[in-house]
């Protein structure tokens, strides 16, 4: 839950500091004075998008922090997965820059916005005015009911296993369509593949053919070559090994008289003994070395083919050949193989489809089991907020399709009055009816739902008298199981809080700002009974005041 939130330098606010407890907090103030300026800030920190323009002082940062008390809610995974430090006690920091940056940290490690809205939805659930209207949004009547029937889980599976349905689908259409083009051209990409296939084609090939060939056709130069150098070696008296064999006589006759001498001796007869290698290769490199206008006759044929392909394929390299090749025995076998392949994705996307059908079955049920405790607590809730006729439904038909949600239809109803028939809820009910409806369906989810802290901004629109006192108890009752914090301007509501929050404006000579403070008991009666009366105080007001603070002990 939401234990301290701090703000500094934002629209009205210098710098102002504001501890929660658990239960329900009621924050009141009069209009204007900055109340959405709390749900501004605190919004910063869970992800939304940053106005530089609302800070108090351009020059200067803007610095929004919270601290969360985190440790019934299961988050560790969440913090795990996202390489955040998991503390029981968590701070939430945003820094607005003069400059036009942003930058968010958790527990002093730099993050995403993308993390805190994530993280915002396991910690905080903020229901202004405006939100009622998502009562009339299907996606939030399918969160709803999935949310007390915990069948989020078997949602997201749906959803994959529905993505990977629909894929396979198309696949198999894009499959089924390739082969019927391919079909057509199968005679001519068949003739392409068996020209290469009987070709034997292989990579590296064309390029061996080629240094072949041009080893071939420099045969008189490399047999000269090799003649003359076997000459220079071994000729008898002028050949660069009989010379060397004088030396190595010379220097034989000293080598004993020093090191030195034997030194260069043996450095002649290591020469010596390579040379003669040497020479013994280049006799055989001479013999075998013949002009052989055959074989250059075949390579020129192979590399020709070579050629030839790969301009009729308009290719650069055999690689690239190769790869025609296999592309077309891919081309030749799916329309050879076609009934086997097709039958293959056809079965794979089948199997899919029945499991996709159970899922959508087991979520069709799971939802079903939950609805009538659902409409009748709901329906209880209205009528405890002074609609005794309401009737509250829900319409839940296993269809045939497959939506986002399952294979459902889904509809809310609705009945303010005795005798009149069930119509769709953003239909028949009035924005006072949804106001109430909606903090119905709040106050069931808060009991299913492990959310730490839920806030209601002026959610009371539309109400008053006995009404907004029982909306207070319930709010009083959800807090219960969660953190409540209420921002609200009926004193029905604001006395049952077990703390009293008042938002003010203080103007000096050079500026007004915006401040908050925790009610004393004297002034919460006081904030109560102008809240009722007006700010000249009349005896019947306060003693008003003091009825409901006493009511609400």
């Amino acid at each position: 839950m939401l234990t301290k939130l701090s703000i500094q330098n934002y629209a009205l606010i210098d710098d102002v500091n504001v501890a929660f407890t658990s239960g329900l907090t009621t924050i009141t103030g009069e209009t204007g004075a900055g109340k959405s300026i709390l749900l501004g800030g605190l919004g910063l920190i869970l992800g939304n998008r940053a106005d530089t323009n609302a800070m108090l002082n351009p020059d200067k940062k803007c610095v929004i922090e919270g601290e969360f008390e985190i440790s019934k809610y299961q988050l560790e995974s969440f913090f795990h997965d996202n390489d955040l430090d998991y503390e029981a006690v968590s701070v939430i920091r945003r820094e607005l820059l003069p400059g036009g940056k942003s930058r968010a940290f958790v527990n002093d490690t730099p993050v995403r916005l993308e993390v805190l809205s994530d993280l915002q939805s396991r910690l905080i659930d903020v229901h202004s005015q405006h939100q009622t209207l998502l009562l009339n949004d299907s996606s939030f009547q399918y969160d709803v009911i999935d949310a007390i029937a915990a069948t989020q889980k078997d949602v997201f599976e749906f959803r994959k296993i529905k993505q990977a349905f629909e894929l396979s689908v198309r696949e198999y259409e894009d499959l089924k369509e390739q082969i019927r083009l391919e079909s057509i051209q199968y005679e001519y990409h068949f003739h392409l593949y068996q020209e290469l296939q009987l070709t034997d084609i292989k990579v590296g090939e064309l390029e061996s053919l080629e240094a072949e060939q041009e080893r071939l056709s420099h045969m008189e130069l490399i047999q000269l070559s090799l003649l003359e150098s076997y000459k220079l070696l071994s000729e008898e008296d002028f050949g660069v090994i009989s010379r060397l064999h004088l030396v190595r006589n010379h220097l034989d006759k000293i080598k004993s008289f020093s090191k030195s001498y034997e030194e260069l001796y043996n450095r002649v007869q290591s020469s010596y003994i390579e040379l003669a290698d040497l020479n013994r290769d280049l006799a055989q490199w001479v013999e075998k070395e013949q002009y052989a206008p055959d074989e250059l006759q075949h390579i020129n044929a192979r590399i020709q083919i070579f050629y030839n392909l790969m301009q009729k394929h308009h290719v650069q390299s055999d690689v690239e050949l190769v790869e025609v090749y296999q592309n077309l025995a891919e081309k030749v076998k799916r329309v050879d193989e076609s009934d086997v392949v097709l039958k293959e994705k056809q079965r794979e996307y089948q199997d899919l489809q029945i499991k996709l059908v159970e899922k959508g079955v087991f979520l069709h049920q799971k939802r079903k089991a939950i609805l009538l405790q659902f409409e009748s607590e709901v329906t209880s809730i209205l009528r405890n907020l002074g609609m005794q006729e309401a009737n509250f439904k829900v319409q839940l038909d296993a269809i045939d399709k497959y939506n986002t949600y399952g294979m459902d239809a889904l509809q809310w109803l609705f009945s303010a009055n005795k005798g009149n028939a069930l119509g769709l809820l953003k239909q028949v009910a009035s924005g006072g009816e949804m106001s109430r409806i909606m903090l119905a369906v709040k106050s069931v989810m808060a009991k299913k739902a492990n959310l730490p802290t839920i806030i209601f901004d002026e959610i009371d629109s539309g109400i008053s008298g006995e009404v907004a006192l029982k909306m207070g108890e319930i709010m009083k009752c959800m807090a219960q199981d969660m953190q409540v914090i209420c921002i609200t301007h009926l004193p029905q509501i604001a006395s049952n809080g077990e703390i009293q929050l008042k938002v003010y404006k203080e103007s000096t000579l050079n500026k007004t700002q915006t401040q908050i403070k925790k009610l004393t008991d004297s002034e919460r009666l006081k904030e109560i009974a102008e809240m009722l009366g007006g700010k000249q105080l009349s005896e019947t007001a306060i003693n008003h005041a003091a009825e409901l603070l006493q009511f609400k002990k």
